[in-house]
């Protein structure tokens, strides 16, 4: 690992900020590195308010979407919300259409079968539409690169309202409107939104316009949540408010369909964490596994018995996902190992019976492995399709766009893209793929890093802190749990390994004999050696909380020893 110590802001600026706030240097010091430097500033991190929501009617062509919508409903047409089958598209099809059928019955939902369809919008999705009388299409998570769809719907009189939040091309598709903040001619203030973020704008405006205040929706907030920590957008601006309040709603009146799936853990209260690790995972193990309609179904159930039914059913798709990203990351292993590709500057693995719904986990577990751009394809159809996943701090949709002349289709973010390409092409692509990422990456991305906030002392660590830490939540991109590093601390002679064969690493550290306090460092079982014997190390971590038999004590919790 990598140890890259923050820069510390400047003095005078930590000692104002501290003084403004009544804190001291450390946690000063901490905001000033979130970009808090004022009073103002830090009243809206540590308290976010509904109220300083953007305005929805900001973002290019909302009026137009509103206002289609509006006449859809005057003259009884039917509408198709339609949305991919992932995290972020499953709940943002919950959200509008639950939020449409409260006032209006002609609603129904589509979500493309990844196998089949593929992602996004579809032929076969739009073919649907016509031969079920639908006249408008509200797209979600999907469609801003969908061209050849949008034109194809409208030869068939049928109109479409996307809602996206992924790069657009050059070209935006004939839509009547297309929502997206990463449009470059939209002045929309926030440009991090998730795509269940910009349907929650749309449902907004519509409900602005039928005398509803924020208030109104903000029952709707535990789906935005759940995009936003699944799809690992920035937590910063309206992400933040949207994901602090979308929390509050998991924990205090979740929608059945979250209470069927809370109800299945021992948790009490849920963070962004839980959320990503507990409820995102099942959400899309219907989309990996059978069909993301079966997400939508629970999420939008109101009925606790079915419920629970359908959360068994998404239960039972999880646990089969896990066996499968397992043998497949095995089988992947061997893979880059017997092809000799250890030293390369990627990874890229293929094999024909692979499940495509699991490709991206997998894509994900060889990073663990190997910290490289990583691309997994299996058979799709007569094509290869791909995940592609990448390292912090390289753009693999921009090493993709130089790949493009052996590719059929792509698209995706920074860290994650998906693809598809003709078989013949495969050896292309792989040899393009490694000599594009091999000239463009700094060799230092491939060694991954650890970014610490702070130096402290273990003395430092206290239950005052740990309360405003607490407050810095919910965490994620832009900002993330504070990360601290303490030097020259000792084992008091208690370490082991825990778990199965020694996996985890349990301590007991001090510093200067001053002060004791207990430490895990999950997967860091081989560090016990660097540990014993009251040797002096430097550790990496952030700082827990531990229960035991009802007692809560602080905790170190790991991330790296030296």
């Amino acid at each position: 690992m990598r140890w890259t110590i923050k820069p510390k802001p400047k003095q005078e600026d930590i000692n104002a900020l501290a003084d403004a706030l009544k804190v001291d240097e450390l946690v000063a010091q901490l905001l000033l590195q979130r970009g808090i430097s004022t009073y103002d500033e830090a009243k809206h991190f540590f308290r976010p308010q509904l109220s300083d929501l953007h305005d929805p009617f900001l973002m290019k062509d909302m009026d137009i979407a509103v206002h289609r919508i509006e006449e859809a409903i005057a003259n009884g047409e039917n509408i198709l919300v339609y949305g991919d089958y992932d995290v972020d598209g499953t709940t943002a099809v919950a959200l509008m259409s639950s939020y449409l059928l409260s006032y209006y019955p002609n609603v129904a939902t589509y979500i493309p079968d990844r196998y089949d369809e593929g992602y996004g919008v579809s032929f076969k999705g739009i073919d649907f539409a016509e031969d079920n009388g639908f006249s408008l299409i509200i797209a979600l998570d999907c469609g801003v690169k969908a061209i050849d769809k949008i034109a194809y719907a409208q030869q068939k009189g049928i109109d479409f309202i996307i809602c996206d939040h992924h790069r657009p091309g050059t070209i935006l598709p004939s839509a009547v409107a297309v929502l997206d903040p990463k449009r470059e001619d939209c002045s929309y203030p926030y440009d991090e939104l998730c795509g269940c973020g910009v349907g929650f704008k749309l449902i907004q405006a519509l409900g602005s316009r039928r005398g509803e205040t924020i208030d109104d929706v903000i029952y709707y907030l535990d789906l935005v949540a759940t995009a936003i920590g699944a799809d690992i957008v920035p937590i910063t601006g309206e992400n933040r408010i949207l994901a602090f309040y979308g929390l509050q709603v998991i924990n205090q009146q979740p929608r059945i369909g979250f209470k069927a799936i809370i109800d299945q853990i021992n948790k009490k209260e849920l963070t962004i964490t839980d959320v990503v690790f507990i409820i995102a995972p099942r959400i899309n193990a219907a989309g990996r596994m059978k069909h993301g309609q079966h997400a939508v179904n629970l999420l939008t159930e109101t009925d606790m018995g079915q419920a629970l039914k359908f959360a068994a059913e998404i239960e039972k798709f999880n646990a089969d996902r896990k066996g499968l990203d397992k043998s497949i990351t095995e089988e992947a292993l061997v893979q880059i190992k017997e092809n000799g590709e250890i030293e390369g500057f990627t990874s890229v693995v293929y094999h024909d019976s692979w499940h495509k719904g699991v490709i991206g986990i997998v894509a994900s577990r060889l990073i663990e492995t190997y910290y490289r751009p990583t691309l997994v394809f299996t058979k799709s159809g007569d094509k290869l399709a791909a995940s592609a996943r990448s390292v912090k701090g390289f753009d693999v949709y921009n090493a993709l766009e130089g790949c493009a002349d052996y590719i059929e289709q792509f698209g995706g973010h920074k860290y994650a893209a998906g693809l598809t390409l003709l078989e013949e092409q495969y050896h292309n692509f792989k040899h393009q793929f490694e000599k594009v990422v091999k000239e463009t990456i700094e060799p230092h991305l491939l060694i991954p890093e650890i970014t610490i906030d702070s130096k402290i002392t273990l003395k430092q660590i206290t239950p005052k802190l740990m309360r405003i830490l607490k407050q810095f939540a919910p965490f994620g991109p832009g900002n993330m749990s504070p990360v601290f590093i303490a030097e020259n601390v000792a084992d008091t002679g208690y370490a082991k390994g825990v778990g199965a064969n020694g996996a985890h690493l349990k301590v007991a550290v001090v510093q200067q004999d001053s002060y004791k306090i207990d430490g895990i460092g999950f997967n860091l079982g081989d560090k016990l050696p660097l540990v014993t014997g009251r040797k002096p190390f430097d550790v990496v971590f952030s700082i827990d909380e531990n229960e035991w038999q009802g007692t809560v004590s602080l905790q170190l919790k790991i991330r790296d020893i030296k």
